[in-house]
């Protein structure tokens, strides 16, 4: 069962994705909050496995709370899925650098919100593709850090193979027929990549992909 919390502070938007999730046989909506303070206490008192929450929230914003949802180890088993009206916007690299898992418009089909809960559940990154067209031409207008590659030395040449196509948006399978091993080999490949270079989840492994250096956003 798939144990999911919603934060938002607009209680139509809480009671929309609610009815949509509480159709599904392997969803639970453990609780509700309407402020990301709110939200972070219940996180800790239900330990969910999913947190879908708003960006822009009184007392608290989603940002902040990713960040110490991040930061707890206590809650290092719950994804945080950012909810955007806007797609990409400021906050969105720097929710991902705070912890979390992918970001969904809210204007998302019923049928792809519900599948893109079972992702998150799952540990993979999720992005919206709008969103992740906008992120990639983000980059393109930023120069490259100097210190890029630097990040990535302790990483085997398959991990790096791997981490690059995790950030081309490739699923395991789809990695392993490229890599042309398992996919539990390939889900290997990005584990450990990720215990290296202390990344919480895949998303925060994109990121990195591209702040380092090792996937070019021109590539993408």
């Amino acid at each position: 069962m798939i144990r999911v919390l919603l934060v938002d502070d607009q209680p139509l938007i809480r009671s929309g994705f609610r009815a949509l999730l509480d159709l599904e046989d392997d969803i639970e909506v453990v609780a509700e909050a309407a402020d990301g303070l709110e939200g972070l206490a219940l996180t800790r008192r239900f330990l969910p496995d999913i947190v879908l929450i708003d960006i822009q929230m009184p007392v608290v914003d989603g940002i902040e709370a990713t960040r110490r949802i991040a930061a707890d180890p206590a809650l290092a088993q719950v994804h945080v899925v950012i909810l955007t009206n806007y797609g990409l916007d400021e906050y969105v690299l720097d929710a991902l650098r705070a912890g979390a898992a992918g970001f969904l418009v809210k204007d998302i089909v019923p049928d792809d919100f519900v599948h893109a809960v079972r992702v998150a559940a799952r540990g993979d990154a999720l992005l919206a593709p709008s969103i992740t067209r906008k992120l990639i031409n983000r980059y393109v207008s930023q120069p490259v850090p100097a210190v890029a590659g630097t990040r990535l030395d302790e990483l085997t040449g398959r991990e790096r193979e791997a981490v690059s196509l995790v950030a081309h948006g490739l699923s395991n399978d789809q990695i392993a027929l490229r890599m042309a091993i398992s996919p539990l080999t390939a889900k290997t490949h990005i584990n450990r990549a990720m215990t290296k270079l202390h990344a919480r989840d895949r998303a925060q492994l994109v990121v990195m992909a591209y702040e380092s250096g090792l996937v070019a956003p021109r590539d993408s």
